[in-house]
């Protein structure tokens, strides 16, 4: 089968379209066509050799992906070829306390589909069967790899981490991004009021349509000094951060008294200065977040099929596109998702 894998790590030049030997379901794992698979910033990461993911090389990326099942291995029940599943993109053991508690995304052995193992930058790929979710009707497979890891984790941050309310008012950063379209989506189903950031007035309109109430383009000054300017000065209830310290600071002072910041990420950089009296003297809530859980991920795809939410889809590249589509990631020149088809 022909698949995108990377021998060393470095920059995109690495990726390397090439032949590769197909894979074979072991017990309890099946094998996908691949119809689709969703890029995410992880991607260039683990590309790029960061230290957290443990990868053997060569190395197929790839971690959002949707198809149909091609191959079922022994002992799998309840799947059969030819269904149209997604791969729930969270690898967990299911036997630990962590897991038996309904927080398998804390599971000791965590693991990300791509990651942590061969993922869908191929013609097939497989996965554990535990691990497979049907695609609701009418979802394309393009849809349908669109939202597993940004919808899921943007569901973790804003509902069951800072705990969003209706009537809050939510202050969204790079609502461009993937997992700033969706929580742009996810803080209107809830009824909050949506503040949106983006670099470009194009950006801000497709926000717009998405349902953010107010909006701030951030190249043109200090996005803080607007969401307080447009909160009367109160500043907003929760702010969306998957930034770093590019934005860290500017975050915390958007917040309102009471207020809270969630954080999934830190694409420009792991460390970051912070005024600790703003916290303090504010009683403000700094939280942390991981991609959600299996149950989590449930809740989304329901949602996305019953058109409460909307995968967001940039572009469509071949897989033999594999460097351009990460390079057009790389410079964010994107709205929503890139995604890549055998």
């Amino acid at each position: 089968m022909k698949a995108v894998r990377f021998h060393q790590f470095g920059e995109v030049d690495t990726l390397v379209y090439e032949e590769v030997p197909a894979p074979k379901a072991a017990p309890g794992e099946v094998v996908l066509q691949v119809k689709a698979c969703a890029l995410n910033y992880l991607d260039l990461w683990i590309r790029r050799g960061v230290p957290a993911y443990k990868i053997q090389l060569p190395h197929i990326p790839g971690s959002d992906v949707a198809g149909i099942v091609a191959e079922v291995g022994p002992g799998v029940e309840g799947t059969s070829v030819g269904q149209r599943v997604i791969v729930a993109p969270g690898l967990s053991c299911f036997r630990c306390a962590y897991c038996l508690s309904g927080r398998d995304n804390l599971c000791d052995q965590y693991r990300i589909f791509g990651a942590g193992c061969d993922g869908g930058y191929a013609e097939f790929a497989k996965a554990p069967a535990a691990n497979l979710i049907p695609i609701p009707e009418g979802i394309s497979f393009e849809e349908a790899a669109a939202f597993p890891i940004t919808f899921v984790t943007a569901w973790h941050m804003l509902i069951t981490r800072a705990a969003l309310k209706p009537g809050q008012d939510l202050l969204v950063l790079a609502g461009g991004s993937g997992v700033g379209s969706a929580a742009v989506q996810i803080g209107k189903l809830v009824g909050a009021r949506v503040l949106a950031t983006a670099s470009t007035p194009k950006k801000l309109e497709q926000a717009r349509r998405l349902g953010a109430d107010l909006l701030i383009n951030y190249t043109k000054g200090d996005f803080s000094k607007e969401a307080l300017r447009m909160t009367e000065g109160h500043g907003v209830d929760v702010v969306f951060e998957h930034v770093g310290p590019a934005t860290f600071g500017k975050s915390v002072a958007s917040l309102a008294k009471g207020g809270t910041i969630v954080t999934c990420g830190a694409t420009t950089g792991p460390t970051t200065e912070l005024d600790l009296r703003h916290i303090f003297w504010k009683d403000l809530s700094i939280l942390g977040a991981r991609t959600g859980t299996r149950a989590e991920l449930e809740t989304v795809t329901r949602l996305i099929g019953e058109r409460k939410l909307k995968p967001i889809i940039d572009s469509v590249y071949p897989l033999s596109q594999a460097r351009e589509a990460q390079e057009k990631m790389q410079v964010r020149d994107l709205f929503g998702k890139v995604i890549l088809t055998p």
